[in-house]
């Protein structure tokens, strides 16, 4: 007799906002996006300086929930998805909790690729998806286990997910991803011919 368990799991936390109010929020989201984008010269100039495809606010603009509503809407909305994501991971906060630590605006122009990272200092990492265009790309998820795999041959080309070393999420508008900041992940060479818009996060624990 044998069994087979399966431990350690890597969870992702997936929902799709639905409805008028999501549609609108959504809406209101790529607006205030390309309008930041369009007037954040020290977002801009940072973006050039360090080889940055398209635009991000990550280096420029702290205080997104503050300065624009529709962000401090999304932060709200966001807060609840995070809670229902640390319950099912069963984290002890010890009586303290998860805080949005930092909020930024990611537009990936066509041709545009965000290489492979981590968020360190941060618990959950997350993104809530605004323009997803035809041919835009997925989110590349790698195995945390990977460096460790020295000889492992390569899975076949139809391996259940669970054994594949990695995955790709494909997004829609409205579209919220969370997963915990340690995963390395990736967004893959934007194959569309307009421009991916997403707003991203990280909560700490404090």
């Amino acid at each position: 007799m044998s069994s087979i368990d399966t431990l350690f799991a890597t969870k992702i936390y997936r929902a799709e906002t639905e409805g008028a109010k999501a549609e609108r929020l959504t809406q209101d989201l790529e607006a205030a996006c390309l309008s930041i984008a369009e007037d954040d010269e020290a977002g801009q100039r940072w973006c050039e300086k360090n080889g940055y495809p398209g635009y991000t606010s990550y280096a420029s603009l702290n205080d997104l929930p503050w300065r624009v509503g529709t962000f401090g809407e999304l932060q709200k909305l966001v807060d609840k998805h995070v809670a229902a994501f640390v319950k099912e991971l069963e984290f002890d906060l010890k009586g303290r909790a998860l805080e949005m630590d930092s909020l930024w605006i990611n537009i990936l122009p066509p041709g545009g690729i965000h290489t492979s990272h981590i968020h360190p200092h941060s618990v959950i990492s997350g993104t809530y998806y605004v323009t997803i265009p035809e041919g835009a790309s997925a989110l590349k998820i790698e195995d945390p286990r990977l460096g460790f795999m020295m000889a492992a041959p390569p899975r076949k080309a139809k391996a259940k997910p669970e054994n594949r070393q990695f995955a790709y999420l494909k997004p829609k508008p409205g579209t919220i991803l969370l997963w915990e900041s340690w995963l390395r992940h990736e967004v893959p060479l934007n194959e569309a011919e307009s421009e991916r818009i997403s707003v991203s996060f990280n909560y700490a624990w404090r």
